[in-house]
């Protein structure tokens, strides 16, 4: 049994979960001690399109992904704010181990650009043409 998970991404990250091979999360900055997926899409998707796309390289993306639930009964759900803000707290030197028990692929559900945002967007994915091609491989 799985559960599916959903975590919100700049186009650097996203660059990084491509070259993986869409199979795990890049490890965590030195001031980022925690991976946080989040339990809903609503609540990625306020963060690719409120956070993302208006820093960095002004895109946000929401990827979905699905992990073992035995796995996860490690992690406490953690509630940041109103009910639907839920999210697990993973240590980020337990990322490998997160990464392990993913089942499958990790998807790209929604894309969005802010204004500044500067690139080329396939049609046919919403994603940026560089990434496009490794998506669809």
């Amino acid at each position: 049994m799985t559960t599916t998970l959903f975590w919100p991404v700049g186009l650097g990250e996203l660059e990084l979960i491509a070259q993986s091979g869409w199979t795990k999360f890049p490890p965590r900055l030195p001031d980022q001690p925690i991976f946080y997926p989040v339990l809903n899409f609503a609540y990625a998707e306020r963060i690719a399109r409120e956070w993302n796309t208006k820093c960095d390289s002004f895109c946000g993306f929401v990827t979905s992904f699905d992990v073992d639930s035995e796995f996860l009964k490690r992690y406490d759900v953690q509630v940041v704010g109103n009910a639907t803000l839920q999210e697990l707290w993973v240590p980020a030197e337990e990322l490998d181990e997160f990464n392990a028990h993913i089942v499958g692929k990790i998807r790209v559900d929604a894309a969005y650009y802010g204004e500044q945002f500067v690139g080329e967007i396939d049609a046919s994915t919403n994603l940026p043409t560089h990434i496009a091609s490794q998506f669809l491989a």
